[in-house]
């Protein structure tokens, strides 16, 4: 299983560490060839308006967005979350988001930087609470009817699935437990199993 990690900017070691914890072969991407060789993608956590830019410099949106129409399995994490969703409220107007997963979100939704914080996660399917490390997380404002929530704080929803595309407003890479990228991974490949 090749699976990439987007790796322009943010905490892209650690889930590539993950990922290659729960069976995976990570791979870096940084360039159009690379995503070309991956089966999935990982879009980890880190500034989102600077990572839409570096989509762009490294001439990554359009192949991407390519992969996304297709089909390609893809798990967005707190920035990631941001790129990924339909619209991105109170972002800067240069700022362009993929659409990949119905939800509105909210940049740096529960605060900033000093309104970080940790909590247990009640995840559906999981029999033990999961970590959850909020960063200067987004807040999801709208769910779409195809959208099926798998975790909330305070009513919130924080992790979310819609066909191929996972995404948490959360830092799960930084939770030392496996279980959510084993969870992507085992939905991205479920038709390669034998």
């Amino acid at each position: 299983m090749k699976v990439g990690v987007l790796a322009l900017q943010g905490a892209f070691a650690s889930h590539a560490a993950m990922l290659g914890e729960a069976g995976a072969t990570p791979i870096e991407v940084r360039r159009a060839h690379e995503l070309a060789e991956v089966d999935a993608l990982v879009m980890p956590g880190g500034e989102s308006t600077t990572m839409s830019m570096l989509l762009d410099i490294a001439e990554l949106r359009e192949p991407l967005a390519g992969r996304l129409a297709d089909g390609m399995p893809v798990f967005g994490t707190c920035a990631g979350m941001i790129l990924l969703a339909v619209e991105v409220l109170d972002g800067r107007s240069d700022q362009r988001s993929m659409g990949a997963i119905d939800l509105d979100v909210r940049r740096n939704g529960y605060g900033r930087q000093v309104d970080s914080f940790e909590t247990e996660l009640a995840v559906e399917g999981f029999d033990d609470a999961f970590h959850g490390v909020f960063i200067r997380s987004p807040v999801v404002e709208r769910i779409g009817p195809d959208v099926e929530v798998l975790a909330e704080v305070e009513g919130r929803p924080v992790l979310c699935r819609q066909g191929n595309v996972l995404v948490a407003s959360f830092h799960p890479e930084l939770a030392g437990d496996v279980r959510i990228h084993r969870r992507f991974l085992e939905a991205a490949f479920a038709s390669d199993a034998t």
